[in-house]
């Protein structure tokens, strides 16, 4: 396991972890036992081990033919149904992936869709893709879910006018095993299939077929992030607090919580990993925010978000904390030259690589910030592959899981989602609202 946790500078002591210690194991029992809150959705925790082989099968198929066939894919999701995807395909691909000569990348384009209901951005995508070769990747347990809903009704009559019969075999659907609109549509096309499991609910759904198959359509290696996400499974399993990083973590965030500290920032200090913190502020905020309770799950990128957030993180209100994400090796480095003339000071630099000017800038900004009283959390990358993000996915859900207990709420239900929704169908005028 290449995921280090470190948290010398929580600013919080180690009898103050004692008093909660207790606890958190018993919060961490119950994950494990499936006896808590919400124990009906916690398929996710023996997933990595239990996954449906034959299934599993069907996706990498599917996946080396949408890359053989199509320029395009377009995943239509919502929430957890993008989110892990989105954040594994930024992490492990390239920051400009859909720039990339085909030729050179080998694999489709891949768009999101189905995550708002803004008609420019539907039909910004609609014009560039319309040309292209295309196919669809679904996701919706129910199928009726608005946002996607919509999308994947404007882009299957895009693909039946462009293909005509033939648009069957470029939508893929994943959805209830049994039930539901969608899963209804799919039987009477004849779309492939794959299965979001009941017992798993959308923001824990990313070792799933929901993003197993775009990932693997980009060229990630799924096996080496499923074989992370059980490494993870093994350690994060561990009854032994003080070997448990996922324990002290979510005991430290309640530890910082009860004193105050109600907003949690994740800073990274790379591009690639702003949709993983994504995908984290939605696992925290909706798994942790009910009962009036929470903490507030916000993001920055460092050094860019130094110039503008970091004011107010080094001297703003003192209700804040930070977890940050770093990356110990970078695959892809530049080294500075020393020029002639040092017009911009910078040779004092020179045979330093940007990874190490960029670590001590992490270093540099962890010092400010605990002397301003902030505390810091740092979870530390080795480098940046599928192992390690299957590790870091496993490594946030079982801690958010334990986390939510400790709060005294259910981390896996989302009562709060439906009042929007209930809102906006009576205004639009929708049957039994």
């Amino acid at each position: 396991m290449t995921l280090v946790f470190n948290y010398d500078n929580s600013l919080v002591n180690k009898d103050e972890i004692e008093e909660i210690r207790k606890l958190t194991e018993c919060a961490h029992e119950e994950v494990l036992e499936k006896d808590g809150p919400g124990s009906e959705f916690l398929g996710w925790v023996d997933l990595p081990e239990n996954l449906d082989e034959e299934e599993y099968a069907r996706i990498k198929k599917a996946a080396e033919k949408i890359k053989s066939d199509s320029d395009v894919l377009v995943v239509i999701g919502i929430g957890g149904s993008y989110l892990g995807a989105k954040a594994a395909i930024s992490a492990l691909t390239n920051n400009f992936y859909n720039e990339v000569d085909k030729d050179f990348r080998k694999t489709p384009k891949i768009y999101f869709l189905g995550q708002n209901i803004s008609p420019s951005y539907i039909t910004d995508l609609i014009n560039i893709v319309k040309d292209k070769d295309i196919s669809i990747n679904v996701i919706s347990k129910s199928g009726t879910t608005t946002e996607p809903a919509i999308a994947f009704r404007i882009f299957k009559n895009l693909l039946e006018e462009k293909y005509g019969d033939k648009a069957k075999e470029r939508i893929y659907v994943t959805t209830d095993r049994n039930k539901g609109a969608l899963k209804d549509l799919s039987n009477k096309e004849g779309y492939e299939t794959f299965v979001i499991s009941d017992d798993i609910g959308g923001r824990y759904s990313v070792l799933t077929p929901v993003g197993l198959l775009p990932i693997a359509a980009c060229g990630i290696d799924t096996d080496k992030l499923i074989e992370g996400a059980k490494a993870a499974k093994i350690k994060y399993s561990n009854k032994n607090f003080w070997e448990n990083d996922a324990c002290i973590y979510a005991a430290l965030r309640n530890i910082l919580y009860n004193k105050g500290k109600d907003i949690e920032i994740m800073a990274n200090y790379t591009p690639e990993l702003i949709y993983l913190s994504e995908w984290w502020k939605q696992l925290y905020g909706e798994s942790e925010g009910k009962n009036h309770k929470a903490i507030f799950p916000a993001s920055v990128t460092f050094t860019t978000d130094l110039h503008s957030m970091g004011q107010l993180i080094q001297d703003g209100k003192r209700n804040i904390f930070e977890t940050v994400l770093t990356v110990r090796e970078s695959e892809k480095d530049i080294i500075l030259k020393a020029q002639d003339e040092d017009l911009d000071g910078l040779n004092y630099l020179a045979g330093k690589s940007l990874s190490e000017i960029n670590y001590k800038a992490f270093e540099g900004t962890l010092l400010a910030h605990v002397e301003g009283d902030v505390p810091n959390l740092n979870i530390e990358i080795e480098k940046l592959n599928p192992y390690n993000i299957g590790a870091l996915f496993y490594f946030f859900e079982m801690a958010c899981a334990i986390s939510g207990y400790l709060l005294g709420v259910n981390p896996f239900n989302q009562p709060g989602v439906e009042k929007y929704k209930k809102n906006m169908f009576r205004l639009l005028g929708k049957p039994g609202f």
